[in-house]
């Protein structure tokens, strides 16, 4: 699943691609708003991710793909 977080008073966003649930991920981020605590995510290479909750501006989840198997491609 593709994840955009944007960063207050920051241009760029970070874009990962990761394992995790759109759930798990929101519970997430809702953690780190409402105690103030960091937004640590993994992306599909093992690579960490961690963000401060405050300066968190938004969180874009995208739909999760269906992993395709055999030849469904062709």
């Amino acid at each position: 699943m593709e994840i955009k977080i944007g960063i207050q008073n920051i241009g760029r966003e970070i874009v990962l691609e990761s394992d995790q649930t759109a759930d798990d991920v929101a519970a997430l981020v809702s953690e780190a708003l409402t105690k103030g605590t960091t937004l640590t995510l993994k992306d599909e290479k093992g690579r960490v991710v961690i963000v401060p909750g405050n300066v968190l501006g938004y969180v874009e989840l995208g739909g999760e793909k269906p992993r395709s198997v055999g030849f469904a491609g062709l």
